[in-house]
């Protein structure tokens, strides 16, 4: 077993990695949609479920979205998934259209409860009406799917929903409580859900806004300077009208003053803390740091910053990535992640690492104990976040892919593109930042494992030697 040592990280002048997502998103086929669905079916079938109720709103869609290939914006919608195939939209007033655009066939109920406050509520019915209408009947096992697979120790996880009452209420009178569970766990589940492992096209799809967040940070990254304003780094944050799957930060000395979240017209100054994060669907990129150019111009209290928490901090993104392997247990990385950045001295308190797609956070299988192993076509985030009181945060956040031999074959042959930016990354990483990768690991964006602790020194990164 591979030692990992802080003093083998340097900080040193190294070349700056490039931008390089290439603007051209990739839309999901025909055959992954099609793909999708029989995942989704087969799953059910095992699960003993004759249908599934998926519930959505802007915030909670993914799993909606995972089948129909859209959100309901600012209304909210459910689609119903009977084991024999067929489907039904429930949507509010103004997102009736979208049946004709859902990407698998289904058949529109409209519901106004779904519509804004005080909209007309023509075509109302009541929601044991509406469910009836969508073929939910007594003698069905139904699965509700909202966004969380609950693993509580308290109660029942099967028994626990995390959906409106008036839905849950409506199917409880149609076919009985003891016929309905929370079905979450069969889209996001580490182990089997069929959202934790992506093809070659759902890759290039997430590539997409991994590269996106990526760029973005870095451009952040490059434009920061003393004077400037969290608004004006924040403008850096989002581009090409994208949707964010997190709150952006731009953020200049002490987080969260009259609990704001957002950008201000704050300025950075020598010595604050810094925090940036964007992210899309496929990935996000954040880093935390310092707006020093050097040691010396650290307040005097954290000028031990390097050794005491970054270099550290560093080391253990190197473990992570040199380490991450298809086969690979969850708690073996979580094991791996206490021995290098043991816990109890660097008070990280989340996953080191967990699964993304359309959401930031979709699950994780890295937990103590955990038995969950990570497969090919996952797409995992380097997520730790120690907290040392009196120090300023650090990070370097971004996304990999897990593909094998066939998976790497197919993204060689149908995006021949998107290969050459993955070879170039894996290159940058392995020449300049003295990280070993597995041929399994796919660097999703060009700046994995790239870290500025002093962030206005634009030349200087860690390397590890």
């Amino acid at each position: 077993m591979k030692t990992y040592k802080y003093s083998n990280v340097h900080l040193t002048e190294i070349d700056i990695p490039r931008c390089d997502n290439d603007g051209i998103p990739v839309i999901l086929s025909d055959s992954t949609m099609e793909e999708r669905k029989n995942k989704v079916l087969s799953i059910m079938k095992k699960q003993g479920l004759d249908c599934i109720i998926i519930y959505n709103d802007l915030e909670h869609g993914a799993n909606f979205e995972y089948l129909t290939g859209f959100l309901t914006r600012f209304e909210e919608g459910i689609l119903v998934l009977h084991s024999d195939g067929k489907a039904y939209l429930i949507l509010g007033n103004e997102n009736t259209k979208m049946v004709n655009y859902s990407r698998i066939p289904a058949e529109l109920i409209h519901s106004p409860y779904f519509s804004l406050p005080n909209q007309p509520m023509e075509n109302e019915m009541s929601m044991k009406q509406v469910f009836e209408k969508a073929g939910i009947k007594v003698g069905l096992q139904v699965g509700l799917v909202g966004w969380k697979n609950f693993t509580s120790n308290f109660y029942d996880n099967k028994k626990f929903f995390d959906m409106p009452y008036f839905i849950v209420e409506a199917v409880k009178d149609l076919v009985g409580e003891q016929h309905i569970c929370n079905a979450t766990h069969m889209f996001i589940n580490a182990d089997y859900g069929v959202r934790a492992t992506n093809n070659a096209n759902e890759i290039a799809h997430y590539e997409f806004g991994s590269s996106l967040a990526s760029d973005c940070i870095l451009n952040a990254m490059n434009a920061l300077e003393v004077g400037k304003t969290e608004m004006e780094i924040g403008s850096y944050l989002k581009v090409y009208g994208q949707p964010t799957n997190v709150v952006a930060i731009s953020s200049t000395g002490n987080r969260f003053e009259n609990a704001n979240l957002y950008p201000l017209n704050k300025k950075i100054e020598v010595g604050d803390k810094i925090s940036l994060t964007t992210g899309y669907k496929g990935g996000l990129a954040s880093r935390a740091g310092y707006a020093v150019s050097s040691n010396s111009q650290l307040p005097e209290a954290v000028k031990d910053y390097v050794d005491v928490i970054a270099a550290p901090y560093f080391t253990a993104i190197v473990a992570w990535l040199e380490s991450i392997h298809i086969g690979m247990s969850g708690n073996d990385m979580y094991e791996l992640i206490e021995r290098v950045l043991p816990k109890e001295k660097y008070h990280w308190a989340l996953n080191p690492g967990h699964l993304t797609a359309d959401e930031e956070w979709m699950s994780s299988p890295i937990y103590p104990r955990s038995k969950e192993i990570l497969k090919s076509g996952m797409l995992l985030q380097i997520d730790i976040i120690p907290s040392m009181q009196g120090y300023g945060g650090v990070g370097a956040e971004n996304g990999i892919a897990l593909a094998d031999d066939s998976l790497r074959e197919a993204i060689k042959k149908e995006y021949p593109e998107l290969w050459g930016r993955i070879e170039k990354r894996r290159k940058y990483i392995k020449m300049v930042l003295g990280i070993q990768l597995s041929e399994e690991v796919l660097p999703l964006s060009s700046t994995v494992a790239y870290l500025r602790p002093y962030l206005l020194n634009k030349k200087s990164a860690f390397i590890y030697r």
